[in-house]
């Protein structure tokens, strides 16, 4: 919302020497987010004046089309004669009124007026057009051409307001009330502690039988139609200029006259309007839900397909408009255009105006569904004051009456449903034990009161909630309201006192302890959103009926495409990946840690949990049972080099080897024995894909996959060849492990060595054989690493070498040859035995 301060004063008298920046600082403290103040005519200086035009002359010879003017600007050039200028805009004649900036005058942007030779004549001065002076779009793109009741040299830059400050106010959703002058000049006066003039306090007319016909078939998607009927207008009527100004300075474009005035007091009181020309309208205005598939055609042009959810305002042809959201092209006011036999100028001459409130929730809805969000959608979606609908319809008709010369009709139509002012109770103390602050009665009473609410009671209050606050809902909201007015600044800061225990859970720790071991292993954490849509299982080629599929679908989804919630962390991860590779990185290795959401068979029903209290275990049980499965991954892609070329050697490609050690990784930080064969799986490599398994209370479980992906899901997904990936589940992980990890002890003593290579079938895992190998070896073996896998026709079809590097070593002793080479035989038989190795050689 931008406010501009010479406006904001018309309803609170702020002391004369007060500035936007003094302002800001008071909105701030009482709770709104004022981005920025905005210095319009930062720089500007005169002379700047109203001139007319006496001479035009056409130059030819240019690849634009050039003109002569002379311009009256009375005695602003000193001498009171006609200034000589050159123009290229066309769109003034001689004898109209326009804007001049003489010799010696600085524009905004620091741009310095001087007479100067262009085009073969001497120019002194400009005809401005509004971009050149700061004032934004007016709708015409060209010289501004004033009324003509304005005299030639009087001072424009008072004239059009050009000098202001504005304050561009981000309004949070639940502070609908101050997309509005009103609204934020009742902040302003309650943090200056003066008097408000409510513009909304004007007498109304009371509703009787005489009105334009309305007929409303959802009162809860509309409880509040009031229509109002101004006939008699000028089609020639043009805004006047300080209601152009204070359009464009609140970032809306000017239009026509009508259209203005329902955006003017749409700013003004936030009720948003609309003006149907009544001579387009059939019969009776209505509201109702639209059929589904119904079509109408809004403002903008555009055909619309209309959702059974949406709200429509009708006539008796249909649709004439997608209510608080846009108006529709069949009833919309007419531009003035002379009749080109008369020469009489045609538009429209009589209006229907619309005062209405709708369902916050079906305009946001509909708003969001046909991807049209207007200033009135944005408006009656967070909120508006179904009391101000009377307000804003006398005010736009008193302005029609004012400015365009029309009569209003003394018909008078305002349908309304039943309703009861919302009341809340509250304990007088609540703010004081929410905030830790003694406020007092005193205070709470003043500061509800000054919000707008009405207060009875002593020690239990009822607090009736004004009708432009309906985010006021609960006591917490109250005392929301008391806190913030006597200031966030003077809560005390006190540094909150735990009790012992609350630390980090184990799982906190864990999740820790994963992130900073695998950035330590070379891995680039990547946060992404938990969405994704469905079509990426046919991506990464998952089985149909494969569990991953099943997912949460959202209600009210960011996007579109991304519907539900992911099962899996890979595709957001590998949308990293390409991104990144698309932009120059192509080495790359990303991780991820987050939760996944599996869909269950029954949801539960939510419930909504206290906030003045610690819930219940049986409470946070129930809402636990409502919600999906959402257990904790850990996943890794990398594409490139994992190692660079230098100095020290070749360049190595990151491999389904380093996807593997990744898992391995983690399982150490969990102190967890992690088993890794062979498998395959959705969009692994066959051949180059292992399992991941733990056992969990004696039961073997697969808790994730790593390796290198298959080159289909390489070109659907458009990643680099080769791209490798690694997911497990941290949560089974965490389950699998054992002891927390304790610091290696350091024996003093030294280490022995043995090497051994085994000839097995090709079909034997190294992981099996490993197993086996540390088994038999015994408590002696400190370490077991395989550092070669050879096959070949020295061994046999079918068949692998697999050559370990034993170390053996002893805390207590040294231990001699036959030890360490006993400890290997027992080792190898042991091997023998259970996978049918013979020591290679043998």
């Amino acid at each position: 919302m931008r406010v501009p301060l010479s406006w904001l004063r018309e309803y609170v008298d702020l002391p004369a020497g007060e500035t936007g920046r003094d302002v800001q600082a008071k909105l701030i403290d009482a709770g709104l987010e004022v981005e920025r103040v905005e210095q319009l005519g930062a720089g500007l200086k005169g002379p700047l004046v109203v001139g007319q035009v006496l001479t035009i002359e056409e130059l030819e010879g240019f690849r634009k089309p050039i003109r002569f003017c002379t311009v009256d600007v009375g005695q602003a050039g000193g001498t009171g004669e006609p200034q000589e200028i050159v123009c290229g805009a066309r769109n003034f004649t001689v004898g109209d009124k326009v804007v001049v900036v003489l010799p010696g005058a600085v524009l905004p942007g620091d741009f310095a007026i001087a007479s100067r030779k262009t085009y073969g004549r001497t120019s002194h001065g400009m005809i401005c057009s509004g971009d050149e002076l700061g004032m934004g779009d007016d709708g015409t793109g060209g010289i501004i051409v004033l009324p003509p009741e304005y005299e030639v040299g009087t001072d424009a830059i008072e004239l059009l307001e050009l000098v202001d400050e504005v304050l561009d106010i981000a309004v949070t959703p639940d502070r609908g009330y101050c997309l509005s002058m009103r609204g934020v000049a009742r902040e302003t006066a309650t943090a200056y502690g003066l008097p408000l003039r409510d513009p909304a306090l004007l007498d109304v007319p009371p509703p009787n039988s005489y009105g334009y016909p309305v007929q409303v078939a959802d009162m809860a998607g509309c409880d509040r139609f009031t229509a109002r009927t101004v006939t008699g207008l000028d089609p020639e009527a043009h805004s006047p200029i300080w209601l152009r100004r204070r359009l464009q300075k609140a970032g809306m474009r000017p239009i026509s006259l009508a259209v203005d005035i329902t955006n003017y007091v749409m700013l003004e009181l936030g009720q948003p309007l609309h003006a149907y020309d009544r001579s387009r309208v059939d019969g009776p205005i209505g509201v109702r839900r639209a059929e589904q598939g119904e079509k109408f055609t809004t403002l903008d042009g555009v055909k619309r397909v209309l959702d059974a959810e949406d709200l429509v305002i009708t006539d008796s042809r249909g649709p004439i408009g997608l209510a608080g959201v846009m108006g529709g092209a069949n009833t919309e006011i007419a531009d003035a255009v002379p009749d080109p036999e008369t020469g009489q100028v045609q538009g429209t001459t009589e209006v229907v105006i619309e005062a209405a409130h709708f369902d916050p929730i079906a305009i946001s809805r509909s708003a969001r569904r046909h991807k049209l969000s207007s200033e009135a959608s944005k408006r009656f979606e967070r909120g508006v004051d179904p009391q101000a609908a009377a307000a804003a319809a006398q005010r736009t008709v008193d302005l029609l009456v004012l400015l365009a010369g029309g009569t209003a009709e003394a018909g008078v139509t305002e349908l309304t449903a039943p309703a009861a002012p919302r009341t809340i109770a509250m304990r007088t103390d609540h703010p004081d034990r929410v905030a830790g602050v003694a406020y007092g009665r005193e205070t709470v009473v003043r500061r509800l009161q000054e919000v707008g609410c009405d207060v009875y009671g002593q020690d239990e209050l009822v607090i009736t909630v004004p009708s432009w606050r309906p985010d006021l809902c609960e006591p917490n909201d109250l005392a929301e309201e008391v806190i913030r007015l006597e200031g966030y600044a003077n809560l005390p800061s006190t540094l909150p006192q735990p009790p012992s225990g609350r630390g980090l859970t184990e799982r906190q720790r864990l999740h820790r302890r994963v992130g900073r071991a695998l950035a330590a292993t070379g891995y680039v954490e990547a946060l992404s959103y938990p969405f994704l849509g469905e079509q990426v299982f046919d991506q990464l080629q998952l089985p149909a009926q494969d569990a991953a599929r099943r997912v949460v679908r959202l209600v009210n989804p960011l996007s579109d495409e991304e519907p539900a919630l992911r099962t899996t962390l890979l595709p957001n991860l590998l949308q990293a990946l390409r991104r990144n590779d698309s932009r120059g990185s192509h080495d790359l290795a990303l991780f991820e840690t987050g939760l996944v959401f599996l869909a269950g068979d029954q949801p539960g029903a939510a419930v909504r949990l206290p906030v003045d209290r610690r819930p219940t275990a049986e409470e946070i049980a129930t809402l636990d049972a409502a919600l999906p499965a959402q257990p904790r991954h850990a996943a890794v892609v990398l594409a490139g080099a994992r190692e660079q070329a230098g100095w020290w050697g070749a360049q190595r490609p990151g491999s389904w080897a380093d996807a593997i050690e990744s898992a391995r990784v983690l399982a150490r930080e969990a102190g967890a024995e992690l088993v890794v064969r062979q498998g395959q799986y959705g969009p692994w490599h066959p051949g180059r894909c292992a399992e991941l398994v733990v056992h969990v209370e004696g039961v073997e479980e697969v808790i994730g996959h790593a390796g290198e992906l298959h080159p289909r899901v390489v070109k659907a997904l458009h990643l680099p060849a080769r791209t490798c990936a690694m997911e497990l589940d941290l949560d089974r992980l965490q389950a699998a492990g054992g002891e927390p990890v304790q610091a290696p002890r350091i024996s003093a003593f030294p280490v022995a060595t043995q090497d051994v290579a085994l000839v097995v079938d090709a079909a034997v895992p190294a992981s099996e054989v490993e197993a086996v190998l540390r088994e038999g070896a015994g408590e002696l073996l400190e370490s077991l690493r395989l550092f070669d896998v050879f096959t070949g026709e020295q061994i046999g079809a079918g068949k692998k070498s697999l050559a370990y590097a034993l170390r053996f070593r002893a805390a207590d002793r040294t231990l001699t040859v036959e030890e360490a080479t006993a400890a290997r035989d027992a080792a190898v038989a042991l091997a023998a035995e259970r996978t049918g190795a013979v020591l290679r050689g043998a």
